[in-house]
């Protein structure tokens, strides 16, 4: 059945430059397609081992001691990402927080951190002290260093140079580009790295920051090689669902270290209230693997089209992904805005609001951000940002169905092509 689009105000000549990409896209979907299957027998297995029951959606108040759902809850999540442990908590803020939280965990006074996928997403930038601030990782005599990418690929030679000449404690490999021009890295990408690491160094620990990019892959970093990842609940595990939060998952020694920084010495992950959020942190990690296809699926139709249209896109539709983030090179500031009121525009709340570039907090530029969302900065739903500096990038994110994000992506075109008010 044909379905007026048109109806809905959106111009014809968008619609069938819509249709027409959707169409050269067909391959890339069905992979899609089998990807979440795969994604899914993995989640459903986990639930079904560890006998998740009504019983484990209850909710703790006060201290949080033997909440018997927040813990299967933490099995579970370490199931699906073969980790021999996992800390799921409504207690963190965001998946910086996470990071934070796992930095000054696992970093003393005199440690190096080390990272080899350049500077870190700019969240960070006063945690580690790249931007000075009196509580950040500098501030505590931590020492920093980073090794840029070279064309996108590890800089292996001067990896293994830091590794033989001085003492490192963490590498953090940051997967997703963030707001660099850089790509995000692949799985095969992070396997290789990791030996290449052990070679020289077997005791290190290699962190990674998974956001955006759990369920994009077969694999997770911890099947790699990988100590211990860190990643958003308002992302892709959080199934669109998770009203807020974040996961740590990896080597249990490690994990204790990070429940005892989130909470106090002595007490570590045996305290925590969950507020009666063990259901919708579940039930959003059962529905991540389709919610996750929807994101990629739409990011692949917006690469397709947005190419088709003249407009630099980083990956292109066929091209392996990392994550779910599509990156859209506009070269022009205007361009940049327009794109991302326009998918404003294609969303569930707050459709009449016009994003506008405002400095926000743990930014250098002012940043647009288009989030209509049920659930504030959600980017698992539908959501466009980016800095206002060259060459004027918007990422690209999210969608919880695919119908929704196909819908968002012919709005956005018809008000950055043609000044379509809606």
């Amino acid at each position: 059945m044909e379905i007026n689009f048109s109806s809905f105000g959106i111009p014809e000549d968008v619609v069938s430059k819509v249709l027409q990409a959707e169409k050269e896209v067909e391959n890339q979907f069905l992979k899609v397609d089998q990807l979440c299957e795969k994604n899914s027998l993995k989640v459903l297995s986990a639930f079904q081992k560890h006998r998740v029951s009504e019983i484990h959606f209850g909710q703790t108040t006060g201290y949080g001691y033997n909440d018997i759902g927040r813990d299967t809850t933490e099995q579970v999540f370490a199931e699906i990402l073969h980790a021999e442990d996992a800390l799921v908590r409504s207690q963190f803020i965001s998946g910086s927080h996470a990071l934070t939280v796992t930095l000054f965990a696992l970093l003393r006074p005199g440690d190096l951190l080390l990272s080899i996928t350049g500077k870190p997403y700019d969240t960070l930038d006063e945690v580690i002290g790249i931007r000075e601030n009196a509580s950040s990782l500098k501030s505590f005599g931590i020492d920093y260093q980073q090794i840029d990418l070279v064309d996108n690929e590890f800089d292996y030679e001067k990896i293994e140079n830091v590794l033989k000449t001085q003492k490192v404690k963490v590498i953090e490999i940051q997967r997703s580009k963030g707001y660099s021009t850089r790509k995000s890295i692949d799985i095969k990408k992070v396997e290789k790295v990791i030996q290449k690491i052990r070679e020289v160094d077997k005791t290190v620990i290699i962190m990674i920051d998974n956001c955006y990019c759990e369920f994009v892959s077969e694999q997770e970093p911890l099947e790699v090689g990988a100590d211990i990842m860190v990643g958003s609940l308002i992302k892709n595990l959080g199934g669109g669902i998770a009203p807020n939060g974040a996961y740590v998952a990896g080597r249990k020694d490690l994990i204790s270290l990070v429940a005892e920084r989130l909470t106090l010495p002595g007490e570590g992950r045996e305290v925590g209230p969950t507020l009666g959020i063990n259901r919708q942190l579940l039930q959003g990690l059962f529905l991540a693997p389709s919610v996750v296809a929807s994101a990629l699926k739409t990011s692949i139709l917006a690469s397709r089209v947005l190419e088709n249209l003249g407009y630099f896109v980083e990956p292109k539709y066929n091209e392996i992904r990392a994550d779910i983030v599509q990156s859209i090179i506009f070269h022009d500031p205007d361009k940049l805005i327009r794109y991302c009121q326009g998918i404003q525009m294609g969303s569930p709340i707050d459709s009449f609001a016009i994003p506008q570039p405002i400095e926000t907090p743990g930014y250098e530029d002012p940043i647009i951000m288009a989030s209509g969302s049920f659930t504030q900065g959600s980017s698992i739903e539908i959501s466009c940002d980016g800095p206002i500096r060259p060459p004027y990038i918007a990422y690209m994110q999210g969608s919880l169905t695919y119908p929704y994000g196909k819908i968002a992506i012919m709005k956005a075109i018809a008000y950055l092509e043609q000044n379509h008010e809606f």
